[in-house]
């Protein structure tokens, strides 16, 4: 059953009595918040299609209010609000991408007008929604080269595509656009709160039309407690399969429209983790990861270049643990989004010897597969680490996610057995 509570600015009022009505239908998810303070049943029969209504008495003060209300609802609104809107900036972006509007970083990562683009789009919604509170942001780019001389007719690009997004009445200059992107340059740290923000997760996949992510979290006291994750190119309908996403990647290659709105994830700590359509207008769903495949049963995903992973190694793993399918490969964060959804199992990451993971790269997706009832950790079973600045230290070998935690838990040994084989 679902209930939508609508509740008018009222209740903010010093004193109010405010009625809410909660219309049950069969078939939607169970209210996940049943408790109302001083509430009183008024009528109501049982049934397929019933009523109820609430008379909240005498609410004093809005300091009672936070006690039955989730927490970081403001940040979650501000941060679905952020990635939205980065993800329509990427999504108009992706389909026209001309040879102009990337270029190549010192480390040969690609980057585009879009990344640069979608991290001013996300600064901007976090420092209109919170004026007062100075906007701690660890995120991948930065307008080092941007203000350049060579650099300008592509911030001139990246600012149209911003004001086209924002539609503000007063429109940004180059430099205004330029000081939101380089917003992006927090140390991060174990105090404090702090945004982490990936604005595409997978540039090679959005080059190559195949999948990519927007990613926001955030991080309180060294610990991940939000994560939202803005999928164009991600099918909506399950079971998602390598067919179905190369048959997609193919028709964005011919410059057709994407068959449906994208995924929108998001998730709370110890509020579960929840999909909707990006488009908008619909009511996020609960979503669950996998509690029982296992062996032959599972599906395992990588990385869809082998610069990023040691297929060979993640292969092993795999087949360690009884995996007969091939592995899914397709960029970016939408492989947590998967593994939270049920369309996969595990996802391994085991990147170069001396390579440093980045906080953007995982810090939404962790928090989405662990509320979705997933395990993420190190190669050895440790927790990874979000409060050491803008990279993951002290990883040891990569990453293992799966579901259920015992599948989790095998491949965490099958990994330390392979490690001693291979010593």
């Amino acid at each position: 059953m679902v209930a939508s509570l609508a509740i008018p600015p009222a209740v903010a009022l010093h004193r109010c009595q405010v009625s809410l009505k909660v219309i049950f239908r069969a078939g939607c998810p169970r209210l996940q918040h049943k408790t109302l303070a001083n509430t009183r049943r008024q009528g109501g029969t049982r049934g397929d299609n019933r009523s109820f209504h609430f008379r909240v008495q005498s609410v004093s003060d809005t300091r009672s209010m936070p006690a039955t209300m989730p927490a970081l609802q403001e940040e979650l609104k501000a941060a679905r609000q952020a990635v939205t809107l980065a993800s329509r900036l990427c999504r108009s972006v992706q389909m026209t991408l001309g040879s102009a509007e990337h270029q190549d970083k010192p480390d040969d990562s690609p980057v585009t007008v879009a990344d640069y683009g979608a991290q001013a789009v996300v600064a901007w919604t976090l420092k209109e929604a919170f004026p007062g509170t100075p906007l701690s942001l660890i995120a991948e780019e930065d307008a080092d080269d941007l203000r350049l001389p060579s650099g300008a007719a592509m911030l001139d690009r990246i600012t149209a595509l911003v004001n086209e997004t924002l539609g503000l009445a007063r429109q940004l200059a180059p430099a205004q656009v330029a000081d939101l992107i380089d917003a992006g340059g927090s140390p991060g740290g174990r105090t404090g709160r702090h945004w982490v923000l990936d604005p595409i997760d997978g540039t090679r996949g959005f080059v190559g039309r195949r999948q990519y992510a927007v990613c926001l979290g955030l991080i309180e006291g060294g610990e991940v407690t939000l994560g939202v994750l803005g999928c164009p190119n991600l099918p909506q309908a399950a079971p998602v399969g390598q067919a179905s996403l190369d048959a997609e990647a193919a028709e964005r290659d011919a410059h057709l429209a994407p068959r449906d709105s994208g995924c929108l994830f998001h998730a709370v700590k110890g509020q579960g983790a929840w999909v909707c359509g990006l488009a908008g207008g619909e009511v996020p769903a609960r979503i669950s990861a996998q509690t029982d495949p296992e062996g032959s049963a599972a599906v395992y995903m990588t990385s869809w270049e082998s610069r990023h992973s040691n297929h060979d190694l993640t292969d092993r793993l795999a087949a360690a643990v009884g995996v007969t399918r091939p592995a899914l490969k397709l960029d970016s964060q939408a492989k947590y989004g998967l593994l939270a959804r049920g369309d996969a199992s595990i996802f391994l990451r085991m990147p170069a010897p001396g390579y440093k993971e980045k906080v953007w790269d995982h810090a939404a997706g962790a928090v989405l597969v662990t509320e979705a009832g997933g395990c993420i950790s190190d190669c050895h079973g440790r927790p990874l680490d979000f409060g050491a600045g803008r990279f993951l230290e002290g990883l040891q070998g990569g990453i293992i996610a799966a579901a259920p935690p015992t599948l989790h838990a095998a491949l965490v040994r099958a990994y330390t057995e392979a490690a001693a084989v291979d010593a």
